[in-house]
């Protein structure tokens, strides 16, 4: 209790909210609630917060909480060498975060043979205590004789003092105070630097062969493709900094000026740990630290680009042909039905002979007529604009108007390779898999993607360079808050959409899909109870975001939880709807009645937070409502334009593919996505482009620039 109370104060400061609600958060979390369900279910117990906010809260916790665990083992392991001492144990209290708790535990780490502990096994150290103390009367040349001892390897004097010197460095450089300094003086002067490690090498890193930037200034993702840079051998990077300061912190501290002979020895010391030891350590610590919150926002703006991606609207009620372009082997074609059903496949080869673009022409005409499509996605990969350009002269010669869209295929191959599409598509092929993913991404891309592994979907900068197990679960994050924003049709749901649903694990997921197989389709939210594993917590955690649309209790079909029907009944009740309107389920002058009554009396009548009730009416006057379709709807093309087709002031619309932390890539129908710089987007100062735009908002845009050689488009929203 007392761990919570003193996290639950920490965190509230952190992250502005009563402590109150700090502590119930940490409650819930150690209670086994999942984060969507405490965003959604738990309002009042936590004002509100929605559930990225709640991540964080959870991953700072995490870190306190192992920063707690870390004092601990300090404490004993610096105790187990009986060295532990009340001003240590003060020290490693107050130490806020990891790096200051391993400086304090730096002397007392087991070391490898060094040049200190050399000097010791030499019998060195009384004589470098003694040149430490400074006492006037102390003659260290003279002193230093007493311990040459050929057999030990000291053969004269300054042999003794140089081995002294190593064991004053060494001491130097494991003092916690003086690394603290000389890590903010780096921190505040640094510079990070680049070279080409052969200028006459040209490579896409050519930017960075002669840079400089402060490192409390460096962007992030310029930090980030020095790294790449360094890791592929075209670049040298390091950390410049001036020693004047750093090194007169240090003879201030450790030189008393009460004897020269030693002030000269102490100081060369002081000097060799510098350079030696403290500074190349602080360098990394300093590379690892800028790397580290780069790779964090970069994961950020990853996350963000793939929320917006995975809540693009769904294209419902639309037959769907998909496309994944290829040359050599074909464009495979898989037409599915509105409920994304395989209809038809077949493969057709639109950049080969003008023969075989005419029949490729008359089977897509052909599918086209014979199932109505309506829209045509085509894959971005391998192929793609000449697959475009021959589906947008294609569809010219039809009998009805269809339009296409180019969608992001990252990810399809792996999909179509898994055990998850085998048992999907056992019919089809691999390639054939592909296209009626890029056809099911069109109609609903959250259900598809959730089958792909996050980090697959490229829809962000380096994630390669990231750390995998954190941007995992970064993403994994994102994809859990999506399908439980929108919720899951549990009788239609896929194993992959089913195990991204609050408190649903692998095995519990097989056994729906397998009572659904066996029984048939759910009728109610309450026969979930029945499947095998399925206990009352997890019942509890999954079943408000869980719809059953066939079910003949219509709160089934809503995200209103079951443990909320009562008072969901009662607030019908109390606003006169009859016992007929309740079971149709269809309310549409609700809000107006919840108006006329009063929120607060309403919320007082019942014994629910204003939140809980807010939530209730929202479902209750739109059931079975998806907040994706509140988003902009995706822009279907019918037409193309090539690259030499753009001049120079020409205005157009494009649908935002990518946002990045220097600009945003822009889709206006041509195979290249054209680059709006950060400073072309609006005209005001925005330190991100993620404040303007997001990916999927449709926007318009002027050309800049166009290299064809290339394949460059700058683009300006500013017009």
């Amino acid at each position: 209790m007392e761990d919570i109370m003193e996290y639950s104060q920490i965190l509230a400061q952190q992250f502005n909210i009563k402590e109150e609600y700090a502590k119930n958060i940490i409650t819930l979390l150690d209670d086994g609630n999942t984060i969507p369900f405490i965003a959604r279910y738990r309002k009042e117990m936590h004002g509100s917060m929605d559930d990225q906010l709640i991540r964080e809260f959870s991953e700072k916790l995490e870190y306190l909480r192992g920063l707690d665990k870390r004092r601990e083992e300090i404490r004993c392991l610096i105790d187990a060498q009986e060295k532990l001492t009340d001003e240590i144990s003060e020290l490693l209290d107050k130490a806020s975060n990891l790096s200051e708790l391993e400086d304090i535990y730096r002397p007392y780490r087991p070391k490898r043979k060094t040049r200190a502990s050399v000097a010791k096994e030499k019998g060195l150290e009384p004589l470098a205590l003694e040149i430490i103390k400074q006492d006037n009367s102390f003659n260290p040349n003279v002193d230093a004789e007493k311990y040459i001892d050929e057999e030990k390897g000291v053969e004269t004097a300054q042999d003794a003092i140089q081995g002294a010197m190593d064991i004053i460095a060494d001491q130097v450089s494991d003092s916690a105070e003086i690394r603290k300094r000389v890590r903010n003086l780096t921190t505040m002067n640094g510079v990070v630097v680049s070279i080409a490690t052969d200028s006459e090498t040209e490579s896409v890193y050519t930017t960075y062969y002669d840079f400089k930037e402060p490192v409390k200034k460096i962007a992030g993702h310029r930090l980030l493709a020095i790294n790449r840079g360094e890791k592929e051998g075209f670049l040298k990077v390091s950390i410049e900094s001036d020693s004047e300061k750093p090194l007169n912190i240090i003879y201030r501290l450790l030189d008393k000026g009460t004897n020269p002979l030693c002030s000269d020895i102490i100081r060369e010391a002081c000097t060799d740990a510098y350079n030696r030891l403290i500074f190349p350590s602080i360098e990394r610590e300093i590379r690892n630290e800028l790397t580290e919150t780069a790779s964090e926002n970069a994961m950020k703006v990853f996350a963000v680009n793939l929320k917006q991606l995975l809540m693009q609207p769904p294209v419902k009620g639309k037959t769907v042909i998909g496309l994944d372009p290829g040359y050599r082997t074909g464009c495979k074609v898989a037409v599915v039905d509105d409920t994304g059903k395989v209809l038809d496949t077949s493969v057709i080869y639109p950049t080969h002979s003008d023969k075989k673009i005419e029949e490729s022409k008359q089977i897509l005409l052909q599918l086209i007529k014979k199932y109505h499509v309506d829209i045509i996605s085509i894959g971005n990969g391998t192929a793609s604009k000449e697959t475009e350009m021959f589906t947008a002269d294609a569809i010219k010669e039809g009998d009805h108007t269809v339009y296409y869209m180019v969608v992001n295929e990252a990810g399809a191959s792996v999909y179509s390779a898994s055990k998850l599409a085998a048992t999907e598509l056992p019919e089809l092929d691999l390639t054939l898999r592909s296209a009626v993913s890029i056809a099911r991404r069109l109609q609903d891309p959250l259900a598809e993607l959730v089958k792909i592994e996050p980090k697959a979907i490229g829809v962000g900068q380096y994630q390669h360079d990231m750390p995998q197990k954190r941007l995992g679960e970064t993403l994994d994050g994102v994809v859990e808050d999506c399908v439980n924003s929108v919720g899951a049709d549990l009788n239609t749901a896929s194993p992959a959409l089913l195990l991204r649903v609050s408190g649903l694990n692998s095995t519990v997921c097989k056994n729906i899909v397998a009572y659904r197989e066996e029984n048939g389709a759910f009728s109610s939210r309450a026969e979930l109870k029945k499947v095998p594993k399925l206990g009352p917590k997890a019942f509890e955690q999954c079943a408000g975001f869980l719809r059953v649309p066939e079910s003949k209790n219509p709160l089934d079909n809503t995200g209103v939880h079951p443990e909320s029907y009562k008072t969901a009944k009662e607030l019908l009740n109390l606003l006169d709807y009859s016992e007929i309107e309740i079971k149709s389920g269809r309310f549409p002058d609700l809000q107006s009645r919840v108006k006329s009554y009063g929120t607060k009396s309403l919320a007082e009548k019942l014994e629910i937070g204003l939140p809980t009730l807010d939530d209730i009416v929202k479902e209750l006057s739109k059931p079975g409502r998806d907040p994706r379709d509140e988003m902009p709807a995706p822009m279907l093309r019918s037409d193309i334009l090539d690259i030499k087709d753009l001049k120079e002031g020409m205005e157009l619309k494009g649908t935002v593919r990518n946002v990045i932390d220097f600009g945003a890539f822009v889709d206006i129908g041509v195979h290249q996505d054209g680059l709006v710089h950060i400073s072309q987007i609006c005209d005001k100062y925005i330190k991100h482009p993620g404040e303007v735009l997001k990916v999927g908002d449709v926007v318009n845009v002027k050309i800049l620039s166009v290299d064809p050689d290339k394949n460059r488009i700058s683009l300006t929203m500013r017009f």
